[in-house]
């Protein structure tokens, strides 16, 4: 059985090593590798991206760039940085959104979501489309990661015995309120400006929660929470890593945990609310369906794959 050969540029980065670990185990996959002494050669990279079926990207922006740059124009190519998001020459992969999984399909150019956004634009995007949620009404956003989603850097801080108390109780960041998931959050919604966004990060390893505040004057056509957890049910309809929860779906204990999803492929969607106001949150791996389980599943999607094939549901 000939194999599909994978080279994973940047495989030793979080999201990469991710990536490397999954389709390290798929028999109908060749992993093409470097020595490390090439790993930064432009040229032995580039030579790598032209004899694979498929290249991931795992590296910083300009990095990427660079190497699109000079990369063969037929290449198969999956970026999991933010340098093309919002580029009108890349698709976004973001299969569940409406016609993009044939795109996806029939893409060399294919742009993985950042985590923050994905959680944001699962919730916010089928509103938009159908009519509901009006695109210029002042959003905002609250998403909790665990600190996986900081990288090798911010991994070895969390973990490191004599860390700071202040790592102790959660962080908000991205003060500035430019951080850098906005672009694709505003432009893959269809809103005319981005989202009030709030990150943060907490002392535990991965899984991440995201959640929109809406009052419900200021959505059209619907009347109730009930209306829209219909709504974004039958949206994702068929979709096989995004679940939606009927309307006021509570734990046991009253409480969504951020870190449930941790270690899963897939996202669940919860609705809740009053007769005033609804609260929408999306719950998922940061490293799952957020990074490098999405960046599997638009290979799947690429290659003819069974789309959830290397995938934890």
């Amino acid at each position: 059985m000939s194999k599909y050969k994978i080279f994973v540029d940047g495989a030793v980065g979080t999201t990469g090593l991710r990536i490397h670990e999954r389709l390290n185990k798929a028999d109908d996959i060749e992993l093409l590798t470097l020595p490390e002494e090439l790993r930064k050669d432009l040229n032995a990279r580039i030579a790598k991206v032209a004899e694979a079926d498929l290249t991931f990207l795992c590296l910083p922006d300009e990095a990427s760039k660079e190497l699109v740059a000079n990369a063969p124009q037929n290449a198969r190519i999956c970026d999991t940085s933010t340098a093309h998001r919002v580029n009108p020459d890349w698709i976004y992969g973001f299969a569940e959104l409406s016609e993009q999984r044939e795109k996806i399909k029939n893409a060399n150019r294919v742009a993985v979501p950042g985590c923050h956004a994905t959680g944001y634009i699962a919730l916010v995007r089928p509103l938009v489309e159908k009519g509901i949620l009006p695109t210029d009404y002042p959003l905002s956003c609250h998403s909790l990661t665990g600190y996986s989603g900081g990288g090798k850097a911010m991994i070895a801080e969390y973990e490191n015995a004599e860390r700071p108390e202040a790592l102790n109780a959660p962080r908000v960041y991205g003060l500035a309120l430019k951080h850098k998931h906005l672009p694709e959050m505003q432009a893959l919604t269809l809103m005319q400006k981005p989202p009030i966004f709030t990150p943060v990060v907490a002392d535990y390893y991965s899984g991440m929660l995201v959640t929109v505040p809406v009052p419900i004057s200021a959505l059209q056509a619907v009347k109730s929470g009930e209306e829209i957890a219909n709504l974004l049910n039958e949206y994702y309809q068929g979709s096989p890593l995004i679940s939606v929860h009927p309307f006021q779906t509570l734990p046991e204990d009253g409480m969504l945990s951020a870190n449930a999803y941790a270690g899963k492929d897939s996202l669940e969607i919860f609705v809740y609310g009053n007769e005033n106001q609804i609260l929408l949150a999306a719950r998922f791996d940061n490293l799952g369906k957020g990074a490098s389980g999405a960046a599997v599943q638009c290979m799947n999607i690429m290659l003819g794959r069974e789309e959830t094939s290397g995938l934890e549901i």
